[in-house]
């Protein structure tokens, strides 16, 4: 299918999604093709894009890892050849990795940040470009409750979501002069599919026997919640498209109840800390 073959018509864009091969990535490729978008779907293995959304005549999936800078050059280079531009870059890919911060070993600290901080920095370094000469684009990239709240067993895979934050909160005004919008999506807990959905949470590899009996209780936890979390997928992907589609898209999108109030109440408990000691903490001027 050729560029001019594909050219959109008003109201569509391209997507260029990364982590498509399942989860909300998956969903948001069949909200964005029902909506009458083109999309390039990214996954590690480009077959899991298919086998869950079927083949599309706008749907160009592609083999993917966003840790390998070639790889990212190259599906950059693939999409252009498709469809001729990217519109819309939504940063999904990420892995979940949980346990006590000491009984994670030194690999699986850098392999959480690899994945979720720096391979979201490289599909956008290579998007950036493309949508700098387009005069136009839109960021998305997917945060989390967690990446606004932290929490006992899931240190680690906060601080990568924490990262995201502060990098797009500054990103915001660096590229706005090009015409390009950005939205951080701050998800609270949506339904899995267990087991297939199972595959993105990593558990703790050192042992250590002060933690042992709450290690044991939190990966319990983790996997009864899989596949119960209160969150519908499918209304979640209807609702990136609304939020992709609007002229003026929100910094910041919170999505489902208990990530607006989880992040209401950590506002109150951010203004309540740095009132609390008021005069201790303005009384430190500089006095010539």
């Amino acid at each position: 299918m050729s560029t001019q073959e594909t050219a959109a018509l008003p109201g569509q864009k391209v997507w260029f999604i990364t982590g498509a091969g399942r989860g909300i990535g998956s969903d948001l490729v069949t909200a964005a093709l029902a909506a009458g978008h083109y999309v390039v779907a990214t996954a590690r293995d480009a077959a899991a894009v298919t086998d869950e959304v079927g083949q599309h005549e706008r749907l160009l999936p592609l083999a993917l890892d966003v840790t390998d800078l070639a790889a990212v050059d190259e599906a950059v280079h693939q999409a252009l050849d498709r469809f001729g531009r990217i519109d819309v870059l939504i940063n999904n890919a990420g892995r979940f990795y949980t346990g006590f911060f000491e009984t994670l070993s030194p690999e699986q600290v850098r392999a959480q940040m690899e994945v979720n901080f720096f391979g979201t920095l490289n599909i956008t370094r290579a998007v950036l470009p493309v949508m700098r000469a387009q005069r136009r684009g839109h960021v998305v990239t997917v945060s989390a409750l967690l990446g606004i709240i932290g929490a006992p067993f899931v240190s680690l895979f906060s601080a990568s979501k924490f990262a995201l934050e502060g990098w797009m909160e500054s990103l915001a005004p660096e590229v706005a002069p090009f015409g390009i919008t950005t939205t951080i999506v701050e998800p609270g807990a949506f339904r899995t599919k267990p087991p297939k959905d199972r595959g993105r949470t990593v558990f703790p590899e050192i042992a250590i026997e002060d933690y042992a009996e709450a290690t044991e209780k939190s990966t319990a936890s983790v996997k009864g919640f899989n596949g119960h979390e209160p969150g519908d997928r499918k209304k979640l992907a209807s609702a990136f498209v609304t939020i992709v589609d609007m002229e003026q898209p929100p910094k910041r999108w919170v999505a489902g109840k208990d990530a607006v109030e989880g992040i209401v109440a950590k506002g109150r408990q951010l203004i309540a800390d740095a009132t609390a000691f008021s005069e201790l903490s303005t009384g430190l001027a500089h006095e010539d």
